[in-house]
């Protein structure tokens, strides 16, 4: 009896063990959602953009996640108040550049109508209206913030961006 000799070109098994894969890019540090264009909708996008600004290195108690998170809230309480449309939702999607530094938010709503205006610093100090402070949060906690249009569709896009002079990590 022979016995057959072990085929060197046999795929079945690999000849020798499987190095640990490295990665090339950093991991995508993207998180896009639909929330109900509703109060309750607004707070879902805060919390969940605390839970995934955690995640990615920015703890929570320190000074940009707080400074993130308050943009958020302002940004998805606008869309609500401001940008609803019966029936439609709107859109959060933060994004975090590869070296930390920079966290973009944006929120996107669907009416065409009503565009965000520069905030003015009230004279005197602080007013007393209730409302209408929200933009000048965004604009004082945000290295730079504007609008555009949306591009595939009616309504626009609010982004806010801050840069931080290093990685906000623990």
């Amino acid at each position: 009896m022979t016995t057959n000799p072990v085929n060197p070109a046999d795929t079945t098994r690999p000849a020798a063990p499987c190095a640990p894969l490295r990665a090339t890019a950093p991991p995508d540090r993207t998180f896009g959602m639909r929330f109900t264009s509703t109060p309750r909708g607004a707070r879902l996008a805060r919390r969940l953009a605390a839970v995934r600004l955690d995640a990615w290195g920015i703890p929570y108690g320190t000074d940009p996640h707080d400074a993130l998170v308050l943009i958020v809230a302002e940004l998805t309480a606008n869309a609500v108040r401001h940008g609803h449309v019966p029936g439609r939702d709107f859109h959060l999607r933060l994004h975090a550049a590869p070296d930390g530094r920079t966290v973009r938010v944006e929120v996107t709503d669907t009416r065409t109508e009503q565009h965000p205006r520069r905030p003015a610093l009230p004279e005197g100090g602080a007013g007393a209206e209730e409302t209408g402070r929200g933009l000048l949060l965004v604009s004082q906690l945000a290295t730079r913030w504007d609008w555009h249009p949306r591009p595939d569709g009616p309504g626009k896009t609010v982004w806010a961006e801050c840069a931080f002079p290093v990685p906000p990590h623990r």
